[in-house]
């Protein structure tokens, strides 16, 4: 009887670095909610400030960089 084991296409440590980017997405996408106002007649300058015009973008793309890599990584054989 043959022995079918199963193999992952990526290696654990692929897969923990694979995470650890969807985290930094998700923190990123954190970071850019808010801002709003609940009376639709008043505008809000909250939506201008640093944390969601540069940080949470960046944040973001940092971690599709992170993912495109967990998944461009070789695994050790």
């Amino acid at each position: 009887m043959k022995d079918n084991k199963q193999e992952f296409l990526f290696d654990k440590v692929n897969y923990k670095i694979l995470l650890i980017g969807i985290g930094v997405i998700a923190l990123g996408f954190i970071l850019m909610s808010g801002g709003g106002s609940d009376d639709p007649n008043v505008f809000n300058e909250d939506v201008f400030n640093f944390r969601r015009i540069r940080l949470a973008p960046t944040t973001v793309l940092i971690g599709f960089g992170i993912t495109i890599y967990s998944i461009l990584k070789s695994p050790k054989k």
